[in-house]
């Protein structure tokens, strides 16, 4: 609708600019309507009316835009939640007999995520308070509506004005052509009274409506530059947090890989061969393997220094700081020994030699 009537009313000015030049051609007219305040006016009417519309379209546009964001974003939010309440509940369920690296890093990515995800839900209701609803408001508000209503009426009035300075000099080559005719003087009179309230009229009206054009232009110009900023401050602030959460993040992850990095490696006990048997040290079944696994050394004490799970019934469990008696070694990493009345494998790994012991931990040893 708007570029029909864009291109009606251009098609109007050429039909009266035509009008006009016949007219004074065949009628030897001056008063055909060719105020030129009148066109300057005209013509500025024009660019406010193109100038407005394009803003406007600009806002219908970032509205869009950012509804469609808050949409795709709010999709984001969900599965970054999910993501952190499954990274948070494997940390808390850990079952791993090795240690607890991993579930401490999932916990800490799961608060994190957490975290990350509430400021991505804020950005989102900040952009909809503070940039979609502001723009959506002024596209569909009355200031502008009002402003084109008053360039609508002025481009009607114009309309009038040029067919009724047309009447006129019709009106003045027939008083020229009939010498004394009081009747057509009286009408040329009246035409042109009603020619010059309506000029007077549309001046009026034409500087009302380049004024609400000129007040709705400035307002577009100023309030879609001041929800750009703050879409541009928003998107940056939340950008700053989570960055302080992912660097926060990334250092309690190094930090406990440094820390596992730094430990004494200890043997691994999924590429471990298993213990010997009892029957095999003690040669019931004659095994080839005998003199290979099994050390002939002089008991010793030694203490945990890691705790360590029994996994079969010839493994001794052991907890940090035991006292053992160390009987047999084996040369494939393993040891065998007795603690607190029980005797077993354990990795060799997990204890150290103590030459002296303190006479309250002896007593615990058988």
């Amino acid at each position: 609708m708007e570029a029909i009537w864009k291109q009606a009313s251009k098609l109007r000015d050429q039909v009266a600019r035509q009008q006009q030049a016949v007219l004074k051609q065949f009628y030897g007219s001056d008063n055909v309507f060719t105020d030129e305040t009148e066109v300057k006016q005209h013509q500025r009417l024009e660019k406010l009316y193109i100038s407005t519309r394009a803003a406007k379209h600009f806002q219908r546009d970032i509205v869009r835009g950012v509804e469609g964001y808050i949409v795709t974003g709010s999709k984001q939010v969900e599965i970054g939640n999910k993501l952190s309440d499954d990274s948070q509940k494997y940390g808390a369920e850990n079952t791993c007999t090795s240690g607890n690296t991993l579930s401490k890093a999932a916990l800490a990515h799961g608060r994190a995520r957490s975290l990350m995800e509430k400021e991505r839900n804020n950005l989102l209701k900040a952009l909809g308070t503070q940039v979609a609803e502001p723009l959506r408001a002024m596209v569909m508000g009355a200031p502008l509506e009002d402003a084109r209503h008053l360039a609508q009426r002025y481009d009607r009035m114009r309309q009038e004005a040029e067919a009724q300075a047309i009447e006129v000099s019709k009106r003045q080559n027939k008083v020229r052509e009939s010498v004394g005719n009081g009747e057509l003087i009286t009408k040329l009179e009246a035409a042109e009274h009603k020619l010059q309230e309506l000029k007077s009229n549309m001046s009026v009206l034409g500087k009302e409506a380049v004024a609400a054009m000129s007040a709705v232009e400035a307002q577009q110009q100023r309030l879609t530059l001041q929800r750009l900023i703050a879409m541009v401050e928003s998107e940056r602030a939340y950008h700053q947090r989570v960055l302080q959460i992912l660097d926060q993040l990334e250092g309690e992850m190094v930090s406990e890989r440094q820390r596992i990095e730094a430990s004494p490696n200890l043997p691994n006990e999924n590429v471990m061969q298993p213990p010997p048997s009892y029957e095999e040290v003690n040669g019931m079944f004659g095994s080839p393997r005998v003199d290979e696994l099994n050390e002939s050394i002089e008991y010793f004490l030694a203490e945990a220094i890691q705790s360590y799970r029994a996994e079969s019934e010839v493994e001794l469990a052991l907890s940090a700081g035991d006292i053992v008696v160390v009987r047999k070694l084996s040369n494939n990493g393993w040891a065998e020994g007795e603690c607190k009345g029980k005797a077993g494998w354990f990795p060799h790994a997990y204890i150290e030699k103590r030459d002296r012991v303190l006479a309250s931990k002896v007593a615990h040893i058988f």
